[in-house]
């Protein structure tokens, strides 16, 4: 189950195996992929659990409701599967299709400092959340920031103006009242 594996900076989580499903060694995955079984386009994998990594490569794998059913290439043992849980699936960022237009992936988002329309910096972008309307930025202070809050700003066109990933910047509209 050895393929070539990219440097750990380079790796982007895009599911994680939950569990074993069936007799034959196959493993339940839950993808962060958006439609979920676009993790089923990437083939060779990295498995990553604390300090602990596989390489593995995809056999097949299928849409089961929510979650996707996986087949591992060397793998077709049920107790062996079991060993696989919680480990999370990398592959090297360099193989994400490119985006067009304004159009970001998280990951990103993710350590671009915000500043507002005032020109005060508000803190960094720590994570994103998924909501039922729209994503969510968690901005959260550092040694410059305006003031020690923790802030949650929609991803959304009236409040964030402008990305500039090379400046590792993002420009937001944002009031106090906010």
């Amino acid at each position: 189950m050895n393929v070539t594996s990219a440097p750990a900076e380079d790796l982007i989580v895009i599911g994680k195996i939950v569990s074993v499903h069936g007799v034959r060694g196959d493993v339940k995955i839950y993808s962060f992929t958006d439609p979920i079984d676009n993790l089923l386009d990437y083939r060779s994998w990295t498995l990553r659990r604390g300090e602990e990594v596989k390489q593995v490569e995809l056999v097949k794998g299928r849409l089961q409701g929510k979650i996707l059913v996986a087949t591992l290439k060397g793998l077709a043992d049920r107790e062996e599967a079991r060993t696989y849980a919680d480990f999370e699936i990398c592959i090297p960022r360099s193989e994400l299709p490119p985006l067009t237009g304004e159009d970001y992936y998280w990951f990103q988002l993710q350590g671009l400092t915000v500043i507002n329309q005032l020109g005060q910096v508000l803190g960094r972008v720590d994570h994103l959340l998924e909501t039922g309307a729209n994503d969510v930025l968690v901005v959260k202070p550092f040694d410059g920031s305006l003031d020690d809050r923790e802030r949650l700003l929609p991803y959304t066109d009236p409040c964030v103006l402008k990305v500039d990933l090379d400046a590792g910047e993002m420009r937001v509209e944002w009031d106090a009242d906010f």
